[in-house]
């Protein structure tokens, strides 16, 4: 049925043939109204139907990654868009990737997701199905994960000394999978992969717990003291003061506590997409560079260039100066040459 992934398999035959991959899929847990239909799907919700179509992913490189997946790869299941975004349970991937056709089943005007450029015959986009297998014995959080991500990790060894004693268990390579997480790193893609270093990480913490009553943004802001120092050391150099600087700085400095809806509809496809985007952005910053170290004409370096700026000015003792180089600069002849001449 569309599906560009391979013959299906059941979830116990990948064991013995390829090892699974390991993803995470986003879904938002508290309601959301969208064309009059709320489109909430949180863990209890999963829970109770067991295995969903993960419908409604309008974004190219999350749908190309979804039709890569196969039968028996594991997901993380996360809760999105809400007060306290985090990893809520596991699930595992029952079928593979099939076109997404929900918003032909009823009048597409009253479905959330429908896409008019998205044709029958020829979709646009595709989905797979989960099926829910567990809870996280204890919920992880985003904030836990930034926290985690803002600990220096020391040189050697396999413990890290600046991790809080709640959470002294997590051994150095799990720190430093994490702090490579894509989670952590890109944030807004509601389809994302995970390596395996990543997934054990992520079960570990859910096992073992430990943060359970503590601030995680106040440990994340003062996780490191050696960062710290080194910032007494060396200041920042202070910038300009320009308008509307430091808004804009912090709202992309909490943006990822209400994220993820899909926005790249009508984008170009995929990361060659992106690539693209990247080309053309550098190309733009090349050509501003270059226009900036031309100078103009005004700024040329000459021997009276300043005095003829300040003319245009209106400094009368600068033009005087002007009009004496330009004397001084032009040969008289003497009067004792004169004098020869008539002679």
């Amino acid at each position: 049925m569309g599906n560009d992934s391979g013959p299906s398999q059941s979830a116990g035959d990948t064991a013995g043939t390829t090892a699974a991959r390991y993803y995470l899929l986003k879904a938002e847990p508290d309601s959301r109204i969208e064309k009059g239909k709320d489109v909430k799907f949180s863990v209890d919700d999963f829970e109770e139907v067991k295995t969903s179509p993960w419908e409604g992913v309008r974004n190219y490189e999350a749908r190309n990654i979804m039709k890569e997946m196969k039968v028996g790869d594991k997901a993380l299941f996360y809760h999105s868009n809400c007060k306290e975004p985090g990893i809520a349970a596991f699930a595992e991937v029952s079928k593979e990737a099939y076109p997404d056709c929900t918003p032909y089943s009823q009048t597409p005007s009253e479905h959330p997701y429908y896409d008019a450029k998205s044709d029958k015959t020829n979709p646009k986009w595709y989905m797979v199905d989960l099926t829910f297998t567990s809870r996280a014995a204890h919920f992880v959080p985003l904030a836990l994960l930034r926290y985690i991500a803002s600990v220096p990790l020391p040189k050697s060894g396999d413990t890290v000394p600046g991790l809080i004693p709640e959470l002294s268990y997590l051994p150095r390579a799990s720190v430093l999978a994490l702090q490579g997480m894509g989670l952590v790193t890109r944030g807004r893609l509601s389809v994302q992969r995970v390596k395996q270093e990543e997934w054990d990480a992520i079960n570990l913490l859910a096992e073992r717990g430990g943060w359970e009553g503590l601030d995680l943004k106040k440990l994340g802001s003062g996780a490191s003291s050696s960062s710290a120092a080194k910032s007494k050391a060396k200041p920042p150099a202070k910038l300009p003061a320009t308008k509307g600087r430091g808004k804009k700085r912090a709202k992309a400095g909490d943006d990822d506590e209400e994220e993820d809806r899909e926005e790249d509809v009508n984008g170009e496809e995929g990361e060659a997409g992106q690539t693209a985007k990247r080309g053309k952005a550098a190309v733009a910053t090349g050509k501003r560079s270059r226009a900036a170290e031309v100078p103009p004409a005004e700024e040329a370096s000459t021997d009276l260039g300043e005095d003829v700026a300040a003319v245009e000015g209106g400094t009368r003792r600068s033009s005087r100066r002007i009009a004496s180089k330009a004397t001084e600069s032009t040969p008289q002849p003497s009067k004792s040459k004169k004098r020869k001449v008539k002679g």
